[in-house]
C-alpha cells in the first residue's frame, strides 16, 4: 500500500513539474526574480618569494592576497587586469622579501600600503582595495 502510494505521489509530482503548475521559488515570493548582487570581492592565486629564515637557510614566504571594489566597472576593470595585478604584487612581495633580515617578522602593513601603490599604478586608477589574507614564511 506504502509503495503504490509512493508512486503515485512521485507520478503526481512529476506530471505538476512538467505541466508547469508549481510555482518557481522566484513566483513564489511575489512574481519577481531576486537580483543578486554584483560581486565586490575577488581572491588572487597565492603569491610566494623567497625569503631567509631564521637559521640563515633560504626559505619561502607564501602571502593570500584578494581585491575588492565596490564599483562594478572598477571591480570588471580588476578581473580583467589579474595577471598584471598578480605580477606587480609578486615584485613587491620579492623586493620587500630580498631585504628582510633574518628572524624578523614581516611588516604586513608596509607591504599592504605598497602592493595598494602598484594596484593603483595597475588599475590607473582608485576604487579598489587590497586585503591580505594570511602570511607565512617558510
Amino acid at each position: 500500500m506504502r509503495r503504490a502510494m509512493r508512486r503515485i505521489l512521485a507520478l503526481l509530482a512529476a506530471v505538476l513539474t512538467l505541466a508547469g503548475l508549481c510555482a518557481s521559488p522566484a513566483l513564489a515570493s511575489g512574481g519577481e526574480a531576486k537580483k543578486e548582487a554584483p560581486p565586490t570581492y575577488f581572491a588572487l592565486p597565492t603569491i610566494t618569494a623567497t625569503a631567509i629564515r631564521r637559521d640563515g637557510r633560504k626559505g619561502v614566504m607564501t602571502l593570500e592576497t584578494g581585491i575588492e571594489a565596490k564599483d562594478p566597472k572598477v571591480m570588471e576593470h580588476a578581473q580583467a587586469s589579474t595577471p598584471r595585478l598578480r605580477a606587480a604584487f609578486a615584485q613587491v612581495l620579492m623586493t620587500y622579501t630580498s631585504g628582510l633580515r633574518r628572524g624578523v617578522p614581516p611588516d604586513l602593513d608596509y607591504v599592504g600600503a605598497e602592493m595598494q601603490k602598484a594596484a593603483d599604478r595597475v588599475l590607473g586608477r582608485k576604487g579598489a582595495r587590497v586585503l591580505l589574507g594570511s602570511a607565512m614564511v617558510n
